[in-house]
């Protein structure tokens, strides 16, 4: 038994593919075949499950591969523990960020990280949450851009900067005759989301305190970006949020839209760095949090004319 096994039979189980997982190991598939029949042979137990076209987990191969899973971050933090010892601003960080930020912070991170930090280039990843805090708890990450509560004590979190909510809306809207919106006046039901698995969908429906829409709901046409969501309600189909960063990133909106400031509960959310404690790198990531909430506009905390 060695790691490169460990890691073939990881991969099979995240791509339920032999040859899919052979071609991202950069081995042939007869190999990669070949190595994991001799593990389970080894072990005296099947790992995988093979009816047909299909490729499952056997229960004894569950236990396996969280064994496995361990033993790989593990040796991966071993090496880069060694390798930070020597210089933990040395070579790529491996960082994740939401959808909803990536486009809009990073034209302003990335030529300060460049700048700043040159020996640590930034490899991202842009994912949805719930898949971005696995990845950083396993090692695969070194850190993630999120704007919700991981809700494990087991990552650092580190925050960085309050974001607001704008109210994107037609100009006629009565909405759009004051200079700043109360969030208790928007109707919920005019109010066109992003797809379930968006953090800011969620936060859209705390802002108008409303826990979930109903399947008549007119403006229940869940986006996968933000950019739909703006098209959409410049269409005529309902208004829409939008995080400061999207309109100073590019303020011109399409159609007959403008944007309002908001007041009240929940009208902002909180954009976090998390990591593990244990990461070897911690004075990268230290280093990276400050270069991000260096890289933020003043301008995003003022209202918008």
């Amino acid at each position: 038994m060695n790691l490169r096994d460990l890691r073939y039979i990881i991969k099979v189980a995240d791509l339920k593919h032999f040859g899919r997982a052979a071609t991202a190991c950069h081995v042939s598939q007869p190999t990669l075949s070949g190595q994991i029949l001799k593990l389970e042979e080894e072990l005296g137990v099947a790992i995988f499950e093979r009816v047909g076209k299909s490729l499952t987990t056997t229960a004894a191969g569950d236990l396996i591969l969280g064994h496995a899973r361990c033993a790989i971050a593990a040796a991966d933090e071993l090496m880069a523990c060694a390798k930070a010892s020597r210089d933990p601003m040395l070579g790529p960080l491996r960082l994740g960020v939401i959808p909803t930020l990536a486009p809009y912070l990073m034209p302003f991170a990335l030529p300060l990280a460049r700048a700043e930090m040159p020996k640590t280039p930034l490899a991202l990843v842009e994912d949805m949450t719930a898949r971005l805090i696995g990845p950083v708890l396993d090692g695969e990450l070194d850190a993630a851009l999120i704007a919700s509560d991981p809700e494990t004590d087991a990552l650092e979190i580190t925050p960085l900067f309050e974001e607001p909510f704008f109210l994107v809306l037609p100009q006629d809207h009565p909405l759009a005759a004051s200079a700043v919106v109360d969030s208790g006046a928007i109707d919920p039901n005019q109010l066109l989301l992003l797809s379930d698995g968006h953090c800011l969908r969620d936060q859209a429906l705390e802002l108008c305190q409303h826990p979930r829409h109903g399947e008549d709901d007119l403006a229940d046409m869940r986006a996968a970006s933000l950019q739909t969501l703006l098209h959409m309600a410049a269409a005529g189909y309902g208004m829409t949020l939008m995080p400061g960063l999207a309109l100073i990133e590019d303020p011109r909106l399409p159609g007959n839209l403008t944007a309002r400031p908001l007041l009240g509960p929940h009208t902002s959310r909180l954009i976090r760095l998390i990591s593990r404690p244990t990461n070897p790198r911690r004075p990268a990531i230290e280093a990276l949090a400050r270069l991000i909430r260096k890289s933020v506009p003043e301008a995003l905390l003022k209202p918008r004319e």
